[in-house]
């Protein structure tokens, strides 16, 4: 069965404070990427953590048509911070990262055919048996994300997994994402600034605006001028460079009035 994931009205509060609300969206199923986009702040971490099952609030969470807590084992987090503290080569958190909620601590030769299979997916070879408290920040993104990978989700949530890397990296990243996404069916809901990297793998785009989605559908019917502007605040096109490669031309930013004295 193909996994599916569905928001109905999610939100999320920090004591009294409201900072998203109103997320409802359609079946996102799994061999699909959903996009998550908007400006800083707008809510998209918040978003993140109340599907991973960090935060409460209002709304429901169906995985598989169950609720979220039925089925959290079904989800995999990799969150913006990849800070570590800890005296593991980068090798064992991916062991470990692997047997995480497993009820058998014995590590099979499947476990370790696994965490190799990941390694080699990521090109992360060269690091496997340095000290994680050794790696730049880029390093530590691709070891946090082997750690998400390893456990095999059928739903992966990744909250702006290519922030740390340069750009020949993003493009393997993310490449490796849509894949994933295609052959083993997971349901792949990604938040990522670039909307040419958008563009390029994800199939559905849902906008999170003042804590609250403002629009939902297809790449091609979202990503429009207009939304350049009402969101983002900046003049631009969108120039199809061939019929697989649509991409965004930014002019300029929009004039603001100067504030009042």
């Amino acid at each position: 069965m193909v996994v599916t994931l569905q928001l109905d009205n999610v939100g999320v509060r920090y004591g009294t404070k409201e900072v998203l609300s109103g997320i409802t969206t359609p079946l996102l199923r799994g061999g699909e990427v959903t996009a998550v986009i908007g400006p800083n702040a707008a809510g998209k971490s918040s978003l993140f953590r109340r599907i991973a099952g960090l935060l409460d609030g209002p709304g429901h969470i169906h995985v598989n048509g169950a609720s979220h807590k039925a089925a959290s084992g079904e989800i995999c987090y990799m969150p913006q911070d990849t800070s570590v503290n800890t005296v593991l080569t980068v090798y064992e958190s991916i062991l470990l990262a692997r047997k995480q909620g497993s009820i058998s601590r014995h590590v099979s030769d499947e476990d370790l055919r696994i965490v190799d299979r990941i390694v080699a997916a990521l090109r992360i070879e060269a690091i496997a048996f340095k000290g994680l408290c050794e790696l730049s920040g880029g390093q530590r993104q691709l070891v946090s994300f082997a750690q998400t990978l390893v456990r095999e989700p059928k739903i992966l949530l990744l909250d702006e997994p290519t922030s740390a890397l340069d750009l020949h990296r993003q493009v393997e990243v993310l490449t490796l994402v849509r894949t994933l996404a295609r052959e083993q069916n997971i349901c792949v809901v990604i938040a990522v600034h670039d909307l040419n990297q958008v563009m390029r793998v994800a199939d559905r785009v849902v906008v999170i605006d003042g804590g609250t989605m403002v629009r939902c559908g297809p790449v091609e019917t979202v990503i429009t001028p207009d939304l350049l502007r009402s969101i983002y605040k900046v003049d631009g096109r969108i120039e199809r460079c061939s019929r697989l490669c649509p991409q965004v031309i930014i002019d300029g930013p929009i004039e603001r009035p100067m504030a009042a004295e």
